[in-house]
């Protein structure tokens, strides 16, 4: 299983920005899917899970703002991340888990893409 992100990028505070994480090799459909996000010398923490049944989840600190959506046809999963703050400054990471429970720490996830640096200035 292969999963590549998208390339990040540069936004201004306030901006837009949408990541996507490409799968292979995968039922893409019988996966819970996720993105998670890492600061240097801090834990990976979740901002949104899509469930195989398509229940999104987002942390706290994203609600309202970010949304995650999948795919099926292009097998592909999506973040869109509105009215960007500095503190959303990190690296992404697209991550699968297998359904059949919802996944709440990283550990639970079988796969992991490379990160993608989302950086937001202020």
């Amino acid at each position: 299983v292969q999963l590549q992100a998208s390339r990040g990028g540069l936004v201004q505070a306030g901006g837009s920005l949408r990541i996507s994480c490409v799968v292979s090799g995968s039922d893409f459909s019988q996966n819970n899917w996720a993105w998670y996000r890492q600061t240097p010398g801090t834990r990976r923490d979740m901002v949104a899970l899509i469930t195989s049944r398509g229940v999104a989840h987002y942390a706290d600190s994203v609600k309202g703002r970010f949304t995650i959506s999948r795919d099926v046809a292009k097998n592909t999963v999506y973040l869109q991340m509105n009215s960007l703050k500095p503190e959303d400054t990190a690296d992404y990471y697209c991550a699968a888990a297998q359904a059949g429970f919802t996944p709440t720490t990283p550990k639970q996830y079988n796969y992991w893409g490379q990160g993608t640096l989302v950086t937001v200035s202020s």
